[in-house]
């Protein structure tokens, strides 16, 4: 098998993902913040990520995937307070929601998902040992900072120069921020308790606060991993400050390497443009099912795109994604069909007409040519089928190889419902259809777009048509 690679932000460079202990990947991934929906930008993250690791897996190796939550920072404690929740009930209810879209996507689950919360004692012990080696000091009102200057390997991983170090607007710190600190580009390991944030604190040797929003990826990560281990994965949002924080705390913490690759998917824009709340065009998983569309499709789009490149997603691209996913189902189908038996389990090592498929998967996990090489062997497959001399036994070795492909990408085609259109725009089609085959052109154009205007469009074949939901 072709081992995997990836483009590793830290040297620059495609490098093979192989394990330290020459069995088992280790991969740290940052998790949601859970004060609200995640939103498909992240998903885009968590998905490609998700396909990584079936990628690695594919090749023999295997995965400690940890991928922790968020639950205790500016965002979680306003939001909870705002709501008059426990930031316990307030944490859990948008944690649980994370969860059904991660399954509704089809996410492997982690192997470990830790909470911020659940290991604050170890991250006081990670602090204790930064301040012991002169990297952290403790301010007036209690709270400690991690003093940049004092790591010389700073901003190795974001290319950052000195000067950008310390006059970047908040630098190392989230930007709501509002603690004391010897210079701007020390950030926070421990925020001492304020008034606003309610009950929600912690005991600890500088007085009652919490931790910095830094701070748990480090303490977690090492926990189960080890202090150095394979691959931290993330946004390309988060390289700085928060994996350059992450680098700096761990590494002065240990003397050792951090991580050996460090894994970046880049933005998603919807219709050319940065999502925001403000734009109007921060959609969610939900948001995209109320448009008639499965979480598969939104899966599909999500993976099209090479992810070290931005993703323009469109309500358009839902539809084609469909489509293309309506054609997998129909092929499954014949070959289920042809083979006349439920598909055999699949070879651990077998990708059979597939192969093309995997190998451009593991070349730095290019997907645009590895949907484009998947639907190649679709048409071949589709012409053999028709040509009827496909044998049973042939069918089912294609069946077997179709379904691991389909698990490698992570789709469930079972999972991707027809919407069906109302029933006025049904009729509406049959009569136009009618009006068609009658030679009744105008009367069928003024249907079609009475069907165009409800937000549909129909797809002419030559033995019938198709409604097609569009964009709205």
């Amino acid at each position: 098998m072709t081992h995997p690679t990836i483009f590793d932000s830290m040297t620059r460079s495609v490098q093979p993902v192989t394990a330290a202990d020459g069995r088992t990947v280790g991969i740290y991934c940052c998790g949601p913040t859970v004060y609200g929906p995640a939103h498909i930008g992240n998903f885009r993250t968590f998905i490609i990520q998700d396909l990584l690791r079936r990628v690695i897996e594919a090749s023999g190796l295997q995965t400690r995937h940890v991928r922790n939550i968020t639950d205790v920072d500016d965002k979680t404690i306003r939001q909870s307070q705002a709501e008059g929740k426990s930031l316990e009930s307030f944490t859990r209810y948008w944690t649980d929601r994370f969860h059904a879209d991660c399954e509704a996507l089809n996410l492997l689950p982690p192997h470990v998902e830790p909470g911020a919360v659940d290991h604050i004692p170890l991250q006081i012990e990670l602090i204790e040992k930064l301040i012991a080696k002169d990297h952290a000091y403790v301010a007036d009102d209690g709270s400690v900072y991690y003093r940049v200057s004092s790591f010389a390997h700073y901003g190795r991983l974001s290319r950052l120069q000195d000067r950008e170090i310390t006059t970047a607007c908040g630098c190392g710190t989230q930007s709501d921020d509002e603690y004391e600190r010897d210079s701007a580009a020390d950030f926070a390991l421990w925020k001492a308790q304020k008034p606003e944030d309610g009950p929600n604190a912690w005991p600890s040797p500088w007085g009652p606060g919490r931790p910095g929003w830094h701070l748990e990826c480090s303490a977690m990560s090492m926990a189960y991993l080890g202090e150095t281990f394979d691959l931290h994965s993330g946004g390309v949002d988060l390289l700085f400050p928060h994996h350059e924080n992450e680098i700096a705390q761990s590494e002065a913490a240990t003397g050792k390497p951090f991580a050996r690759l460090w894994f970046h998917s880049t933005h998603l824009l919807v219709d050319g443009h940065k999502m925001s709340k403000s734009e109007g065009n921060l959609y969610t998983l939900a948001d995209v099912i109320d448009r008639g569309y499965s979480p598969m499709t939104l899966r599909y789009v999500l993976i099209a795109g090479q992810y070290r490149q931005p993703l323009n997603f469109t309500w358009d691209s839902l539809n084609a994604a469909q489509s293309a996913l309506r054609r997998l189902q129909h092929l499954h189908t014949a070959l289920q069909q042809r083979a006349g038996e439920p598909s055999v389990a699949p070879s651990a090592s077998d990708w059979g007409p597939f192969t093309p498929v995997y190998e451009a998967l593991a070349q730095n996990l290019n997907t645009p040519d590895a949907l484009g090489k998947w639907f190649t062997v679709v048409h071949e497959l589709e012409r053999a089928l028709k040509s009827e001399s496909v044998s049973a036994a042939q069918a089912g070795e294609w069946l077997s190889a179709f379904d691991r492909t389909l698990t490698l990408f992570g789709f469930r085609l079972d999972a991707e419902p027809a919407v069906e259109a109302p029933t006025e725009v049904q009729a509406w089609a049959a009569a136009r259809w009618d009006a068609k085959q009658a030679r009744d052109f105008a009367q069928a154009d003024a249907l079609r777009q009475q069907v165009e205007a409800a937000g549909w469009s129909i797809r002419d074949a030559k033995t019938g048509y198709e409604l097609v939901k569009t964009a709205s």
